[in-house]
Parts: structure tokens; C-alpha cells; sequence
């Protein structure tokens, strides 16, 4: 919501909105935007507005000023077909070309890539991304004079009450990528064949002309392209990744402190050294992935490079926070098992000597249930594992049958020193109260509000 209000602004557009008085990654942004968001709902804030969006969260359709604004005649659309409605650009009079990411992870980082590229190489693109900073880029969200507009692309259903449609089907991209698929959802899918299906509907979605790229190394990614290629309008495809049968194929990527150094092999050419300020594996791949759209877009390797080198990350991904007594203090938004898998792998190979302790906080209490398993053998490269309390959605009802407390009691099986601390007061107060050495990461991952623990004690 936060980069849809930004690129309105931008545009010419006059801008309000309502939202809760807790305070989140992206308040920032708007502030930075002049933006004030009225706290709490009320049927006074709706005007003679031209538009209304709304979130699947606070109520959506049943939201006491989409209520109002409907009643007046005012024209209400959900989050998801408002993407799809600014990439189109008819709302600016304008056309853009579109390039949707889509993938259960890694979808963020490289939409931010993609448009860092872009920008570096002077083709100010528009651009939408679901997080709070993005150093590279000054904002989640941009308005940009270019033909581009490169958008975060979300499998979640447009509204979960009403709508189950998922909320990338509203966009109508020329080029759309694809990081990975899998159960992250279970609110919304039964299972992952429902959810690669969803995928499977977006990639036929694309136009004659269009392109979709996507990781070969995927399993789902890969039975997805045997579908897709049983269709009259398949188009044109790119596989990226490890395995040596892709189009482009990553080789000998090394993770150095915070840095990742990797290299390219297009068809039997290589393509030289990239160099990443993030580390980890999986952003090669994202940046693999980036590559690959931008060269679509004619650019050359030596261009890529530099753009590249200018990512920095964004808010909530690896995000270096401070120091609290002499351990260093990291952030991050993981919260389903392969990222989290995944992210704690990246801190051990950058800090290969420490003693690595995550706070995780689960988020809903459905995808905890659904993947209870999987999070048990996820944390592996942690010394230390503390568990809160799980962080409810809005849009779902407490299940008793799950608890932190259970799957930390789990997690000991596979690791011996898993802790429960139901409240981040709890948390805040245990840490708080031991002596952290400089040998010491500790980092909070969570979708929830775990990172403002740090706010109380840097």
C-alpha cells in the first residue's frame, strides 16, 4: 500500500489514507513522502475522492470506509487489482512495459535489483516493491519518466473473505519472473499443486511476445514448464540457476564476510565475475534473475555489473542493525522454513567462528500448523534458537492447537538449545541481561513486529 500512495504522489495524485497507530518499516517512506496517514477508520475521512484502495487487512471490503465510499458511489479496488491497474498506466495516460516478479521468496529483492539496475542505467523505471527502505533506491515506491515499471508480484488472494483471486493475476506484465514455488499460504491453498497451478495461470496470462523467466533449479518451477509448454501461447522462456541445463547458469559463487562473488555462463559464454554487497546464495540467484531481465532489456554485462554493485539490500533482509554491547544485531523478515534455512546457512558462511542466535517469531498461526515439520529442521546453523509468542494475522482466528511453546519443545529434538519467551518484553529482558561478546550475530526474523525489540535496547 505504502509504494501504490508513493507512485500516486508522484504522479500528480493527491493523497490520504487511514491505518492503525502501530508503528511499521514502512512508515518511514511516507513520512519521507509527506504522507500522513489518519489513525484508525472513520467514515469522516471519506471525500470527494476519485479512488479508494483498500487491503485485505482492517476489514477490506467490510472496512467501515470502504463501506462509505461505496455508498457515495466512489470507485473501490483491492491493493492487488490496483498493482495491476498502475502498471497498465492508463490511470497516468501513460503505457508502460511491465516486469512482474513473482516467486514465495526471494520476490522483493529481486524486484529491488531489477530496478536498481534500471535506474543505475538511466531509464528511471517506475517500480513497487513490499518493503520499508531500499538504500539503492530511496523508496519502496517510484514514479519514474522510463517505459519500465517493475512490480513486486504476490500469490496471496486479493481478498480473503470475498475474492480468492490471487492478487498477481491482475497484472498483464511483458516480462514476469519467477524465484521459486511453494506452500507459504495455507489460508489460501489447500496444498502446493493449488499453488503452482496459480503460477501456472499467471505464466499463460503473458502475451505472444511475452517472456518468462524463471529458476530451472525449482522443482514446482520445473513441472509448472512442462505445463506451460502443453499451451498454444507459450512465448518465450529463460531458466536461470545452479543446474547446468538452465540458460544462464550460475558457477562458483563464494560468500566473503558480507559480500557474494559470483559467476555467469550464458550458453557456453561467460559473462564474467558479479559482485554482490549482500551475502548469501540465494541473492546470487536473485541477482541471477535480475540479470537475465534486464539483458531483455539490451543491457550489457559490464552495465549489469555496475548496477549490481550498487544494490545494497533493503529494509528487513540481512539488514545490519548496530551493536548491542559488543555483539552485532541483524534483521530479517524470514518466516517460512526455507527461508529461514536458507538466511541462517548466509550467516554461517559470514560468520563462519560465531555464536549465532535467532529470535523467531511465527507468523499466523495456519502457516505454523501447515509447516510445523519443516520449521523444526530449519534452524540447524543457529547455536541458539528463542521462540515468541506466534504473531496473529488479521485475517484469521486463534488455533489453540498450535503454540510456539510446542514447536519449541519440537525444535529441542533437532536442536539442543531451543527456548520459549511467550512476550518480546520476555525477550527484551533476557537479553538484556546477558554479557554478549564480539563473538556473538544476534538476529531477529519474524513477519511480525520482533524487530522493534531493537528499538529498545540500541
Amino acid at each position: 500500500m505504502t509504494p501504490l500512495a508513493i507512485i500516486a504522489k508522484e504522479a500528480g495524485f493527491d493523497v490520504t489514507g487511514s491505518d492503525i497507530e502501530d508503528e511499521f518499516i514502512t512508515d518511514e517512506p511516507l513520512k519521507k513522502a509527506v504522507i500522513t496517514p489518519f489513525v484508525g477508520f472513520s467514515e469522516s475521512h471519506v471525500k470527494d475522492f476519485d479512488l479508494v484502495i483498500t487491503t485485505g487487512a482492517h476489514g477490506g471490503y467490510d472496512n467501515v470506509e470502504v463501506k462509505e465510499a461505496r455508498a457515495r458511489g466512489i470507485k473501490v479496488i483491492s491493493k492487488g487489482e490496483a498493482v495491476g491497474v498502475f502498471m497498465d498506466g492508463r490511470i497516468f495516460d501513460r503505457k508502460f512495459l511491465g516486469i512482474s516478479v513473482a516467486g514465495s521468496h526471494g520476490k522483493t529483492t529481486a524486484t529491488a535489483m531489477i530496478a536498481t539496475i534500471l535506474k543505475e542505467s538511466n531509464f528511471d523505471p517506475s517500480f513497487l516493491a513490499g518493503t520499508g527502505d531500499i538504500p539503492s533506491l530511496g523508496s519502496p515506491g517510484h514514479f519514474g519518466k522510463g517505459k519500465y515499471f517493475v512490480a513486486e508480484a504476490d500469490e496471496y488472494a486479493t481478498q480473503p473473505k470475498y475474492d480468492k483471486t490471487p492478487q498477481f493475476l491482475w497484472q498483464r506484465p511483458k516480462i514476469a519472473v519467477f524465484t521459486n514455488i511453494e506452500l507459504d499460504h495455507p489460508d489460501i491453498y489447500k496444498d502446493v499443486d493449488e499453488v503452482r497451478d496459480a503460477f501456472l495461470k499467471f505464466a499463460n496470462q503473458l502475451p505472444a511476445d511475452g517472456v518468462l523467466v524463471c529458476c530451472g533449479d525449482d522443482l514446482q518451477i520445473r513441472k509448472l514448464l512442462k505445463d506451460h509448454s502443453l499451451t498454444d501461447k507459450t512465448g518465450k522462456v529463460i531458466t536461470y540457476g545452479f543446474s547446468k541445463s538452465s540458460d544462464f547458469v550460475l558457477e562458483k559463487v563464494r560468500v566473503s564476510g558480507t559480500q557474494t562473488f559470483f559467476w555467469v555462463n550464458s550458453r557456453g559464454i561467460s559473462l564474467g565475475e558479479f559482485a554482490l554487497s549482500i551475502p548469501g546464495e540465494h541473492n546470487a540467484l536473485n541477482a541471477l534473475g535480475a540479470l537475465v531481465v534486464v539483458m531483455e532489456a539490451g543491457l550489457s554485462a559490464n552495465k549489469i555489473k555496475r548496477g549490481l554493485a550498487k544494490f545494497r539490500g533493503s529494509k528487513r533482509r540481512f539488514e545490519y542493525l548496530g551493536k548491542f554491547k559488543e555483539a552485532m544485531v541483524f534483521d530479517d523478515y524470514a518466516h517460512h522454513p526455507t527461508e529461514i534455512e536458507k538466511t541462517l546457512k548466509t550467516f554461517r558462511q559470514s560468520f563462519p567462528k560465531s555464536k549465532i542466535v535467532c529470535i523467531f517469531q511465527p507468523h499466523t498461526y495456519s502457516r505454523t500448523k501447515k509447516l510445523f515439520e519443516q520449521f523444526t529442521r530449519s534452524f540447524t546453523n543457529a547455536n541458539l534458537v528463542i521462540l515468541t509468542d506466534i504473531f496473529p494475522s488479521l485475517r484469521e482466528e486463534k488455533d489453540d492447537s498450535v503454540s510456539s511453546e510446542l514447536l519449541a519443545n519440537n525444535i529441542a529434538r533437532h536442536h539442543l538449545n531451543a527456548l520459549f519467551l511467550p512476550a518480546l518484553s520476555d525477550v527484551l529482558k533476557y537479553i538484556g541481561q546477558k554479557d554478549w561478546g564480539p563473538d556473538t550475530v544476534l538476529v531477529t526474523m519474524g513477519a511480525g513486529n520482533v524487530y522493534k525489540i531493537w528499538k529498545n535496547l540500541l
